[in-house]
């Protein structure tokens, strides 16, 4: 594999490679910035969780994406015949509204279907977990194509397996943020050697702070997480506009330390998004491994995509050499766009505390 930004052997000319990386790149940096944009109240996804506090009585917490004081019009039901002892209390948390409340299943909750009435109405999915007093966990992402599903008996370790592995495959290719560095990190990067190293070493760094988080033996609050996930990619995106001047600084000689040390963040992120999803009692291990697969399969058709589209280049012509820093500008205004927004959501310090 030749270098990124230089790759004759794949299309017929030095320049037919350049101008396919700078279209691959800028359209992808887009793409992200609309998705980010102009629907992200539709991209969150709804969640319900139900837990059984004691036998057949469950707590149950509804979340639904809001967009100002509306909130998608959505509400979960079930095919058995259940009926709520509490009434539903509702809370805006400022972009979703949190309805909690207290239910007894009259009929076993085994076996019934449950289902996001409005779902299919939306572009958004919900993300569905029930656990139970056994310790037993079950998961499911319901679609507007698909906004029910069935509670099994009890969920199989192959079940728990297939569920965390999936949800690991979308979680990094929803993750515009995590996508956008490892795009990055593609661009910098020469030599196929250097790329295999540079993508280990972001997998190793982040496997490691997934698996330590989510055991809890470290803790960092999110906010800050975020915000230091979106300035690694304006800080490649830099590096990238140096190289692009000629200037060669640690991130272009070795790139895979900066993968590693910014990896070790970007797996703190993958915790929190697993930490909100849960872990099944019992099948901690296996979730685990099993979401953490499919984070790295996901980032590899990611970078597999990447590398088919560079190879199925079109051939142009000279371009003018001011567009080489499009690309990398195009990342850092995405990126400086999110820690300024992340940053914003941060709890101003106030009497006693954060």
């Amino acid at each position: 594999m030749k270098p990124l930004t230089k790759w004759p052997a794949l299309v017929r000319g030095a320049d037919a490679a350049r101008q396919c990386v700078r279209l691959v790149v800028l359209t992808a940096a887009i793409a992200m910035l609309f998705s980010e944009g102009a629907s992200a109240h539709e991209v969150r996804p709804a969640y319900l969780s139900v837990q059984e506090e004691a036998p057949n009585e469950f707590s149950v917490l509804f979340k639904t994406p809001m967009q100002g004081d509306a909130r998608l019009a959505l509400s979960a039901a079930f095919s058995g015949k259940v009926e709520n002892l509490t009434p539903v209390l509702s809370r805006p948390t400022g972009d979703a509204m949190v309805q909690t409340w207290q239910m007894r299943a009259v009929e076993p909750l085994e076996g019934q279907v449950v289902s996001i009435d409005g779902l299919q109405n939306t572009m958004t999915d919900a993300l569905v977990r029930v656990e139970f007093a056994s310790g037993d966990v079950w998961i499911e992402r319901l679609t507007p194509g698909a906004p029910e599903a069935t509670i099994p008996a009890t969920p199989s370790r192959w079940f728990t397996a297939a569920t965390y592995f999936k949800l690991g495959v979308e979680h990094i290719l929803s993750g515009f943020d995590h996508l956008l560095f490892v795009l990055a990190l593609l661009i910098i990067t020469e030599g196929s050697w250097r790329l295999v190293k540079t993508v280990t070493a972001f997998t190793v760094a982040h496997s490691i702070t997934l698996a330590l988080a989510t055991l809890g033996f470290v803790h960092i609050p999110s906010p800050p997480v975020e915000a230091v996930i979106a300035l690694s990619i304006a800080f490649v995106a830099v590096e990238i506009v140096h190289v692009r001047q000629g200037r060669r600084s640690l991130a272009a000689r070795a790139p895979w330390l900066v993968a590693f040390a910014f990896g070790l963040l970007h797996g703190f992120g993958f915790a929190g998004a697993l930490g909100e999803i849960g872990l099944p009692a019992g099948q901690i291990p296996v979730a685990l491994l099993f979401f953490n697969l499919g984070v790295e399969v996901g980032q590899l058709l990611f970078v597999g995509a990447v590398l088919a589209l560079v190879a199925l280049g079109v051939r142009r012509r000279s371009l003018p050499a001011w567009l080489d820093l499009v690309p990398p500008y195009a990342i850092g205004t995405i990126a400086m766009f999110w820690v300024i927004e992340r940053v914003a959501t941060f709890e101003i310090v106030g009497k006693g505390g954060i």
